[in-house]
């Protein structure tokens, strides 16, 4: 499989989204944000870092970068986009993702290891978790707030497209283990379609020994999957 990694003036994470591709035996390119096509891409993430350095808000300005519009035709295809951290931002920015991610309660940078549990198991990015599983995935942001206004958020909740909530290590939603103070702990969402889905956590840090926890992996794998599914389905 393809993946196709964005690269914004200022991303930082992009490199660790190569690696992780990678990692699990698959191919990875970096695609400049002044680029127009995505060329032979099964996937594209959208990483963590300080796009345009975080001007205006976070993302938006990159939601303008004229590879966003390929963003938006490949989603719009059907095509698997994950946004990681400031991509999860920016793809909420550019409204591929609904809600906003604005300041950390604390008003502070948080770089720490949390806990993920995962609400729904129906979408390309979470089927490969087991039922009960926490993750254990660091984050490293200072606008990880999601918010959502009454409406979006029940929809989201009528869809099922929460995917993950920050949690206690043994899986209880506590407000103790919101980090930033996001609405009902939301650390992670999809569209409807369930092809595009974003979350402040950084999965391509938690893929090896290494780094202390491979649950990150277990994300790319969902991906992978569901992609190697649709490519067999294509060739019968």
């Amino acid at each position: 499989m393809n993946f196709a990694v964005l690269q914004f003036p200022a991303s930082n994470c992009d490199q660790d989204a190569v690696h992780a591709a990678r990692l699990l035996g698959h191919s990875a390119r970096l695609i400049w944000h002044k680029d127009s096509s995505l060329g032979a891409a099964d996937a594209v993430i959208v990483p963590g870092g300080f796009s345009y350095g975080d001007y205006l808000r976070c993302g938006a300005i990159a939601r303008f970068s004229p590879v966003m519009q390929a963003v938006k035709q490949f989603a719009d295809n059907g095509g698997l986009v994950l946004g990681i951290c400031n991509g999860f931002q920016v793809l909420c920015e550019a409204h591929l993702l609904p809600g906003a991610l604005i300041r950390n309660r604390s008003l502070q940078f948080r770089c720490e290891q949390i806990f993920l549990k995962t609400v729904a198991h129906d979408s390309p990015f979470t089927s490969q978790i087991p039922a009960g599983k926490v993750l254990r995935v660091p984050i490293a942001h200072g606008e990880g707030c999601y918010f959502a206004d009454a409406d979006a958020l029940a929809q989201l909740k009528a869809n099922r497209q929460i995917l993950w909530q920050y949690c206690t290590a043994d899986g209880a939603v506590t407000d103790a283990a919101n980090p930033n103070g996001a609405i009902e702990n939301i650390a992670g969402v999809c569209n409807a379609r369930r092809n595009v889905a974003g979350l402040m956590p950084h999965p391509e840090r938690a893929c090896e020994p290494l780094l202390g926890s491979t649950d990150g992996r277990l994300i790319f794998e969902g991906m992978i999957q569901t992609l190697t599914t649709k490519s067999a389905a294509l060739a019968a």
